[in-house]
Parts: C-alpha cells; sequence; structure tokens
C-alpha cells in the first residue's frame, strides 16, 4: 500500500511539475462549453475558465486553438484539474505594465470612461484608474463630459496594488511634452521660419498658435491680403496650419506669426495683371450700402460702386441687384497698388442707355414724362431710357421767380418739357419747361407794359428794398422801397395796390413800379 502512495505522489508531482496557484501561464484553448472554456496549460494538464469571464462577443470570436493568457487560481488533487482564471491574468498583466511604466516614468495610454465628483475615471489596460481633476488638462477643462471615450496619454503618480488604487495625470504628461517640444522649437524658432502650428485660441484680434511648447500671435492684419471681418472665417480651434515667424523676441518669448506672407502680395503686380478697361470674373463677398466687393483672387478684392451697377440715375440698394456668393463679370476702371484699390464696373458690360440718347433725341424737340424727382434746384423728368433730364428751376417760367419747384411741379404729375441740351458723356440732358411757349419778353411783355402805364397789382413778398407785385396774373414785377408810399394799413401778401410802370428792362427781364404819382380811381 505504502508504495502505491508513493506511485500516485510521483504521478501528481509530474503530472502538475511548474504549476503552481498565483502563477500566470500561456495555454491552449482545447474546448468550449456552455459555461466554461477548456484550455491546456502543458504539463499533462488541462484548466477551466468560467465563461463568465469572458465578454459575449469575445466568447463568440473565440475559436479551439487560440493561445489565452492565464492566472492558476487553484489546483484540485481529487478530481486533478486546475481552475484558472482570464480576469485574474489579464489585470496581473497590467499591474505589471503600469507599474513598469511608472518605474520609468513612461506614459501609458488609458480610456476615460466617466466622470465623478472630483475626477474621472480612466480604463489602463482593463484596471480602472482615477483621474483626479485638478490634473485632466494643463488649462481649466469646463466640459469634461466631453472627453469620455477620448483616447489619451497619462503619467502613473500612485499605484497600491493592496488597495487597487491607482492615480494618473494627463497634466504632468502634457505638461513634459510640452517642455521637450518646447527645447525642439526654439532650436528652429527664428526670423522667416515657416512652421507647423495647432490653433489653440481664437479672439476678435487674431489668433493664438501653438507651435511645439511655444504660443505664436497671428495677427487678424496677417491672415490673407483681401478684406477679412474675423480670424473665424479662416480657422477653427485644433487647425493644424503653416505660419512664418515675422518676428521672434528671445528675451521677452514673444513670436510674431504671419499667414498671408506664405503667399505673394498679390497687389504687388496688379496693375499689370488687371490693367484698366479690362475684363474680370469674380465672387460677390459682400454687399454695404455704398457697392458691392467682388473678389477677383484670393486676397484680391475690386468695389463696384453702388453708382457702377446700373445705368439708373439713383441706383437701388445693391443687394437689389447682386446676391452674396454670386459670380458676376466686370470692368476695371482704375487701379491704384499703392492704396490698393481696385474699382470696378458692372454697367459698362450693359448697352449705355445715354449713347441711345443721343441717337434718338435732338435738341428742340418735345417729350413727355413723369416727374421722378424734386430737389431745390430743379425736377427730374424719366425718359423711357431709364435715365432722367433735369428743368432747372430757372427754366420752368419766363416771368415768374420761383423760389421752390415744388410751386408748379408735384412729384408723379407728367409734363411736357422740351430739350435743351443732351451731353451722353457727362450723362446729362437740360430740359425746360417754359420754352413751351415763346419768350413774352421778346415781343409780348414790351408791348403790353409801357412806362407810364398805371394798373392794380397784387402784393406777392414783402421784402427790404422794395415790394414784389404780380400784374395781370401772369408776370412778375418790383415796387422799389424808394418809391413806396406809406399806407395808413401796412401792406400784407395778397393785398391790391395800384402803381405805375417806370422802368421795363427786358434784357435783364425786370419790371420796376412806383406808388409816387397814381391817379386814385375816379380822380
Amino acid at each position: 500500500m505504502e508504495t502505491g502512495k508513493n506511485e500516485l505522489e510521483k504521478l501528481y508531482a509530474e503530472t502538475f511539475q511548474g504549476i503552481e496557484p498565483g502563477s500566470i501561464l500561456r495555454g491552449k484553448v482545447v474546448a468550449i462549453k456552455e459555461d466554461s472554456v477548456i484550455v491546456d496549460v502543458g504539463y499533462k494538464s488541462e484548466g477551466i475558465i468560467p465563461a463568465s469571464e469572458f465578454h459575449p462577443s469575445e466568447l463568440s470570436g473565440l475559436s479551439v486553438g487560440d493561445d489565452v493568457d492565464v492566472y492558476v487560481e487553484d489546483i484540485k488533487d481529487v478530481d486533478g484539474v486546475v481552475v484558472l482564471s482570464k480576469d485574474r491574468a489579464s489585470k496581473m498583466k497590467a499591474w505589471s505594465a503600469i507599474e513598469s511604466c511608472m518605474k520609468n516614468d513612461a506614459p501609458i495610454e488609458g480610456r476615460i470612461v466617466g466622470a465623478t465628483k472630483g475626477g474621472m475615471f480612466v480604463d489602463v489596460i482593463g484596471v480602472r484608474a482615477f483621474l483626479p481633476g485638478s490634473h485632466v488638462d494643463i488649462r481649466v477643462v469646463r466640459d469634461t463630459d466631453a472627453l469620455i471615450g477620448e483616447k489619451m496619454l497619462f503619467k502613473v503618480l500612485k499605484l497600491n496594488d493592496k488597495r487597487s488604487n491607482i492615480i494618473v495625470s494627463r497634466k504632468v504628461y502634457l505638461e513634459e511634452e510640452r517642455l521637450g517640444k518646447r527645447a525642439k522649437t526654439l532650436e528652429m524658432l527664428k526670423d522667416g521660419a515657416v512652421m507647423k502650428g495647432i490653433v489653440k485660441n481664437i479672439t476678435d484680434y487674431g489668433v493664438f498658435v501653438d507651435l511645439g511648447g511655444i504660443d505664436g500671435l497671428l495677427h487678424i492684419s496677417d491672415i490673407s491680403w483681401g478684406r477679412i471681418t474675423h480670424p473665424s472665417e479662416f480657422f477653427a480651434i485644433r487647425d493644424e496650419i503653416d505660419v512664418i515667424v515675422l518676428k521672434y523676441d528671445e528675451e521677452s518669448r514673444k513670436v510674431t506669426l504671419g499667414y498671408k506672407q506664405l503667399k505673394p502680395d498679390p497687389w504687388t503686380d496688379v496693375d499689370e495683371r488687371y490693367p484698366q478697361d479690362s475684363k474680370v470674373k469674380g465672387e460677390v463677398v459682400s454687399l454695404t450700402d455704398y457697392g458691392a466687393f467682388v473678389e477677383i483672387e484670393d486676397g484680391l478684392e475690386g468695389l463696384v460702386h453702388i453708382s457702377e451697377l446700373d445705368w439708373a440715375p439713383r441706383p437701388k440698394h445693391p443687394s437689389k441687384y447682386l446676391t452674396v456668393g454670386e459670380t458676376v463679370e466686370a470692368v476695371v476702371l482704375k487701379v491704384d497698388k499703392n492704396e490698393r484699390r481696385l474699382s470696378l464696373s458692372i454697367r459698362q458690360l450693359k448697352p449705355s442707355p445715354w449713347q441711345l440718347i443721343a441717337e434718338t433725341y435732338k435738341v428742340g424737340q418735345t417729350i413727355s414724362g413723369k416727374v421722378r424727382g424734386i430737389t431745390e434746384f430743379g425736377a427730374f423728368v424719366g425718359f423711357p431710357e431709364g435715365v432722367d433730364g433735369l428743368i432747372h428751376i430757372s427754366d420752368i417760367s419766363w416771368t415768374k421767380h420761383i423760389k421752390h419747384p415744388l410751386e408748379v411741379l408735384k412729384k408723379g404729375q407728367k409734363v411736357d418739357a422740351v430739350i435743351l441740351n443732351i451731353e451722353p458723356e457727362k450723362e446729362r440732358i437740360a430740359l425746360g419747361l417754359k420754352h413751351l411757349t415763346p419768350d413774352p419778353w421778346l415781343g409780348g411783355i414790351p408791348a403790353r407794359y409801357r412806362l407810364g402805364d398805371e394798373l392794380s397789382c397784387r402784393v406777392l413778398r414783402l421784402t427790404d428794398f422794395g415790394i414784389f407785385v404780380e400784374l395781370d396774373s401772369e408776370v412778375e414785377g418790383l415796387i422799389y422801397s424808394s418809391e413806396i408810399i406809406e399806407a395808413e394799413e401796412p401792406l400784407n401778401e395778397g393785398d391790391e395796390v395800384r402803381a405805375r410802370i417806370i422802368k421795363v428792362d427786358c434784357e435783364n427781364r425786370k419790371i420796376g413800379l412806383s406808388m409816387k404819382n397814381v391817379k386814385r380811381g375816379g380822380e
């Protein structure tokens, strides 16, 4: 019996030689059952891993012959079965890797999986670690929930195997990385150097770019050769961009960057590429009250003034003609590369109504049209061709002194007028209302009003130098102040007075009157 017992012990020792509880072995899957996975760990023995230690997706993808790391939990002498754990093996390997990173001060990758009071949880090789809120980033992070699911590199600050306590820091890793990058950046940093950077922050006045441990300022004026309203039109945070160092102050570590300087200034030879009268094509990028800006190439914009949008004498707002993003053709009117101004015209590509006016109408011709506008100096009458002619206030009446055109005309009124002058090159047409009838000063007035004639007049205006009166509802005359007789009652506009003609000046179109020596009615 003693011999049999010794042989059994010898057989057991041979079977489980090298297998001890607490050891990690590499096994091969030999069978997959409903509640367990059978693994051959060598040494003439097989072990069992509960199926619950496998994720369903992992278990469904498992096949006989696959290798798997296992932890020896126990050896059952009676059944000769080795109890294994895949989870314990994974955790022990993870702890070993984490310990190694902490010992060697090396970074380790982890994925942020959740948030808690005072910090966040990080999955590091299958082991949960704690990331304090003060160690999430170099700067304060307002929205930590946005980081959940992100993979990042961390430094291990504390590791307690017994309590399964791991504390990691992203801040320490970033600071060390920044110092390393800064050293390399300083080696390359000099005026004129072209460098890659990451957009870190965007403000109204410019963009802060991380060059690798050192931040530089890209001012809004150095972003584009063309017009720019806000830096966000060109960049977004985290964009990787190329920039050129415009100035580096070693003492203050202040770095001034440029972006537009990476491309030639389009204004340098603009007068050669876009000479006067040349045709261009571009995109409408902005509309203002005074015109439209058209970009004809990157960084080069021209202005189509509102007066150059259409031949109409009073163009509407630019938005009535164009829309932002629209492609248009235009003619170059003027180029000033020193002032960086390019004047364009769209109407010059359209047939000129003034040329048509010159071909259709002649001086002396009578036209009909509606009054489209009235000013202190005259009234504008519309032509079918879309332009206006001006009736100057002095051309409204032969005989009456008109203080304002509104005394005779009103907007929308249809009138006849005579063309006095046509100047298509100056875009002007002069019209006359009084010219519809013969000039009474050339015959009618001298014949009707003679020196010495006495007549009744209506007071129009009282002035310091005399009284303007109306003769027969047609002609105006002036009773000189020296020829006025003081009445018992002061005169008012509209009163009737008797006066005698003492002067008829046809050349200057004036009639002078006197109240003296005038016969009263019945005398």
